[in-house]
């Protein structure tokens, strides 16, 4: 046991990564909100006709 404690050292933070940012038009951001809507709309009802130990999230 003469070694120091160096083994468990905290990792150093990482940095930040930038963020990126998208702007939409009016017309795209509804597209993409229909999009997820029917995802999910055919997601749940996937869901309804499996078995209880299947139904995921």
């Amino acid at each position: 046991m003469t070694e120091k404690n160096d083994r468990f050292k905290k990792a150093p933070r990482k940095k930040a990564a930038p963020v990126k940012r998208v702007s939409l038009s009016a017309e795209a951001r509804q597209a993409y909100e229909d999009l997820v809507r029917t995802r999910d709309e055919r997601e749940r009802a996937y869901g309804q006709h499996l078995p209880a130990e299947n139904k995921g999230k």
